[in-house]
């Protein structure tokens, strides 16, 4: 018989789940409501807020007025500005309060005016909406680094002030404040948000038990990549969207499979996944092994 586990912290973080509550609450008293991109990194729920009413829109250019909610990302300072400045359009702001303090972080860092010749690094992913209005936050002081071997080639000022994307994994963040240490005087400053370290850790623990693990979440979910890459280091792994996109090849002599998902999975796509994951597992034993 198949064995499902979910990782104890999966899902909805705080962060997400405010943005989602914030939106509905909109939507319910307003008639134009809009966002500027996604306001999460998960399509589906995207979708189900799309069917609801609300617009999004890739350009501040085409609203003239309404209501405008600020993605749990957060966007970059000139933008924010633009739309604070229009009389007809109210901005509601669903920033993660730990992107929000990361973004605090780094403004009051490049408004430090003891700090000469200073360099402040992101550690993140250099297209990621977050990291993109980081960077807006640092008076063009701002340097993205992604990787250990970014680190190693990296020349810049003497003092570097370092912060993280808040889904970044602490390996990589760890070891590229060790790589810099060696040639530079650095602070540091860890922003990684809690509920990111707490899916990352429920989701290794499990996945050195299991046979499988499936992680679920939007592929354009850096937490949730991070999520798969780090499932992947301790036992074979498939990161999905939906349960569409489970094969039924991959359980074959599979005897427990672990379920996680990023923290802007909604629960009705783990429990939709977890319900035909147990589907499948029944089809087999009734099969004897039959596969597609």
């Amino acid at each position: 018989m198949l064995k499902i586990k979910v990782a104890k912290n999966a899902g909805f973080c705080f962060g997400v789940r405010r943005a989602i509550e914030i939106a509905e609450k909109t939507l319910k008293n307003k008639s134009k409501v809009y966002t500027l991109g996604p306001i999460i990194h998960n399509p589906q729920e995207v979708k189900r807020l799309e069917k609801q009413g609300i617009k999004i829109l890739k350009s501040v250019s085409r609203i003239r007025d309404g209501y405008v909610i600020l993605r749990t990302h957060g966007i970059p300072f000139d933008l924010h500005k633009k739309l604070n400045e229009n009389k007809n359009i109210n901005v509601i702001d669903s920033t993660c309060p730990f992107v929000k303090r990361a973004q605090d972080v780094v403004k009051e860092l490049s408004n430090n005016e003891t700090a000469e010749n200073l360099n402040i690094i992101i550690v993140g992913e250099k297209v990621h909406p977050e990291v993109v209005a980081l960077v807006s936050y640092g008076n063009k002081k701002c340097v993205v680094i992604e990787t250990s071997q970014e680190a190693k080639m990296f020349k810049g000022s003497k003092n570097l002030s370092i912060v993280s994307q808040t889904t970044q994994t602490s390996e990589n963040f760890n070891n590229i404040v060790n790589i810099l240490s060696k040639n530079y005087k650095i602070a540091v400053y860890n922003t990684i948000c809690r509920a990111t370290l707490d899916r990352q850790q429920s989701a290794q623990e499990l996945a050195c038990i299991v046979d499988l693990m499936i992680v679920i979440g939007g592929k354009n979910s850096g937490n949730t990549t991070r999520l798969a890459q780090i499932c992947s280091c301790k036992t074979r792994t498939y990161h999905i969207e939906t349960f569409k996109d489970l094969k039924k090849s991959w359980f074959k002599n599979i005897s427990t499979v672990g379920l996680t998902a990023g923290a802007s999975t909604p629960d009705w796509i783990i429990k939709d996944v977890e319900i035909k994951v147990k589907e499948i597992g029944d089809t087999i034993k009734e099969t004897l092994g039959e596969f597609k």
